[in-house]
């Protein structure tokens, strides 16, 4: 239940900000657009702790800046590399999860992809395999660089497997 209050609580404020009409009649149609979606995913069954994860949202402002300026620091290092002021040594590491839900899983690999100079190759059920083009980045995400950033889980653990 909780889970269709948050997405009605959602999509009404996007409806709101979006029209730019606050009149009765514009509030009428979002609350009958808002009803049939919910009524809609409610006969669907769709909502769930993984379509819709009410526990991300306390500190994901925080981690799209937090994430946004690991993008920026990782654009700066692979200009680096590629200007030849620093070398590139390609990696392969598998990193431990932490123990975490699947949606987890995928956010913190797809958060690894979005840092440039790092790709998630594959998930396997207690880690991911990940390309680097440094050692000095490798180490950075055993370390926790990108999971300490990242709202649900505490920290990669530190371990290196090849």
């Amino acid at each position: 239940m909780k889970h269709y209050i948050s997405l009605a609580s959602l999509l009404m404020i996007v409806w709101l900000l979006l029209s730019g009409h606050y009149n009765p009649l514009m509030i009428g149609f979002g609350v009958i657009s808002v009803a049939l979606t919910l009524w809609l995913s409610f006969r669907m069954n769709i909502i769930d702790a993984e379509s819709h994860p009410i526990h991300l949202s306390g500190n994901l402002v925080k981690y799209w800046f937090a994430l946004a300026y690991k993008i920026f620091q990782a654009n700066v290092d692979v200009v680096l590399r590629i200007v030849g002021v620093r070398p590139i040594e390609p990696q392969l590491i598998r990193i431990p999860f932490p123990e975490q839900d699947d949606l987890s899983k995928v956010i913190y690999a797809n958060s690894v992809t979005l840092t440039p100079g790092s790709a998630s190759i594959e998930i396997y059920p207690d880690s991911v395999l990940v390309h680097t083009l440094s050692k000095e980045g490798a180490q950075a995400l055993i370390e926790g660089d990108i999971a300490n950033i990242f709202p649900v889980t505490s920290g990669v653990k530190k371990e290196e497997t090849q």
